[in-house]
């Protein structure tokens, strides 16, 4: 089939095209200002994102990763705890684990939405747990019913990873909304991303959000008063000048989104006998799709790479979210895991397959993407 144009897997510019005046006025702002750190615009943004998302604090962070360790540490979790997170997850899940000071127990995936797997879950209970971080993965999040009724069973504090939830919803929650304290990210291709980097930790309890000023900033409640070895890991004012302009739109941004996924669920039904179907939707509109994830399975004739090579010689962007589990990183040997300890993740590793997706994606892009699969198979 013939595309006269590149389909990206992610198309920020025509996302910013709209508000490209409004955020060059918001970073000169900053710049008239001069404040450049922890900036009128930081507090603004920790404010609306905190309350959009449902809960009373949030803490700009300079990165997702940080979110997460520093929001772990200012949970009280540390030395000696145990937290139970699943494989499938961007390294930053584990990584953040690992610089809270605390051991990262892996667990395995439900294969049909790719998110924890709540019974393997307490199958690694031990006296040591102390929490779970369920990752709300690709935009849905964990049921939080499921995660409140497993956690007061186990009294485990739940620390969410929301990277990429950034207002998903279910059951009545939103991402973030459902545990002690949850991270997200604003890396550039979130569904809302800065210019560069950037992270947030966000809490209704008091505690937790003056432990996360307090360790964000060199552990200083107040200047030049340290009162705990805490690290420089601000969220600039510029970036949050930009989120400041882009929150706003987010809700409909996550809606053109689901839509967008809506259409690809109805064009892919053709191409389930060809062993190619999307990941499961337990979430209905709730669901934002940072990835739009498809499985490609044994009953199709090519396998995964040959699809993926095929399609960008056409001229059709995709990705893979993620291709090594993290037990099975070289860096993270030392954990102890090994091959076929986790084999509902290592065969979605396999055959995992991210579309073009994004604000704004045309459903005569998305017949395109689903006619070059079909023409591909058939």
């Amino acid at each position: 089939m013939n595309i006269t144009t590149t389909i990206p897997f992610v198309d920020l510019h025509l996302q910013h095209q709209p508000i490209q005046t409004q955020m060059e006025e918001a970073v000169r702002g900053v710049i008239q200002r001069g404040d450049f750190i922890l900036g009128k615009a930081v507090a603004e943004f920790e404010a609306a994102f905190a309350s959009d998302s449902g809960v009373s604090y949030g803490i700009g962070v300079a990165s997702g990763t940080d979110a997460i360790a520093l929001g772990l540490e200012a949970c009280g979790i540390g030395t000696g705890d145990e937290v139970i997170l699943p494989t499938n997850t961007f390294i930053a899940t584990l990584i953040g684990v690992i610089r809270a000071g605390a051991k990262p127990i892996l667990v395995d995936c439900d294969p049909q939405t790719a998110l924890i797997d709540l019974k393997a879950a307490e199958k690694a209970i031990t006296p040591q747990t102390k929490a779970i971080i369920p990752v709300h993965l690709y935009g849905q999040m964990v049921s939080p019913r499921q995660l409140r009724d497993f956690a007061d069973a186990h009294n485990l504090i739940i620390f969410e990873d929301a990277a990429q939830a950034h207002l998903a919803e279910r059951e009545g929650y939103r991402g973030g909304s459902v545990g002690k304290a949850a991270a997200f990210s604003f890396y550039p291709s979130k569904n809302l991303g800065a210019l560069g980097d950037g992270g947030m930790v966000i809490t209704n309890d008091e505690a937790v959000a003056q432990k996360m000023r307090s360790l964000r900033n060199y552990g200083s409640p107040r200047k030049y008063y340290h009162t705990e070895p805490g690290t420089n890991s601000r969220l600039d004012t510029l970036q949050a000048a930009v989120l400041n302009i882009k929150l706003p739109h987010l809700a409909d941004w996550n809606s053109s989104r689901n839509q967008a996924a809506a259409k690809y669920d109805t064009l892919l039904e053709a191409l389930r006998s060809m062993g190619i179907f999307p990941m499961q939707n337990q979430s209905g509109k709730g669901h934002i799709y940072h990835l739009y994830v498809v499985r490609i399975t044994e009953p199709c004739p090519l396998d995964r790479q040959t699809i993926q090579d095929k399609l960008a010689a056409i001229g059709i962007q995709t990705g893979i979210h993620y291709p090594i589990p993290c037990h099975l990183q070289p860096a993270f040997e030392n954990l102890g895991y090994r091959m076929g300890d986790f084999p509902q993740a290592e065969t979605l590793a396999q055959e995992i397959l991210s579309l073009p997706m994004y604000p704004g994606i045309s459903d005569t892009q998305i017949h395109q993407v689903v006619d070059a699969l079909h023409s591909l198979c058939v």
